[in-house]
């Protein structure tokens, strides 16, 4: 139990990604300049870039060390709830769809959390000499 401590904001971003992804499309506020320039490509890049962040805080804050196996894990299951999240709403939350460009942006949010970690950890967490 004392494990999942390092893993509470990842938990609570996963939790907070299903919910904003499966509300009603109604409820989504809609702006016209957002809609031209796909401001919903770089949430969805943000989103899941922090997936892979947060779990991978987590597992550093726990071991200390992480693999470039384990990096390479959370991008794929960050890609995959993504992917799951677009058929979730495609068959199940009303008002939304599936799109492909989403998945996209999911999985390239993922891989840019990699980057985004590894700049974390070097700025935050590296030996000083």
């Amino acid at each position: 139990m004392k494990t999942l401590r390092y893993y509470i904001p990842a938990i609570f971003w996963i939790i907070l990604i299903l919910v904003l992804c499966t509300l009603p499309g109604k409820d989504i506020p809609t702006n016209s300049f957002f809609e031209k320039v796909h401001f919903d490509k770089f949430v969805h890049f943000g989103l899941f870039g922090g997936i892979v962040l947060f779990l991978s805080l987590g597992i550093y804050w726990q071991k200390k060390y992480i693999s470039p196996r384990t990096l390479l894990l959370l991008v794929i299951v960050a890609a995959g709830y993504g992917l799951a999240i677009e058929f979730i709403q495609k068959y199940w939350a009303i008002g939304r769809s599936f799109d492909m460009y989403d998945v996209i942006a999911d999985t390239l949010g993922a891989i840019a959390g990699v980057w985004v970690f590894k700049i974390v950890r070097h700025l935050f967490f590296s030996e000083k000499k």
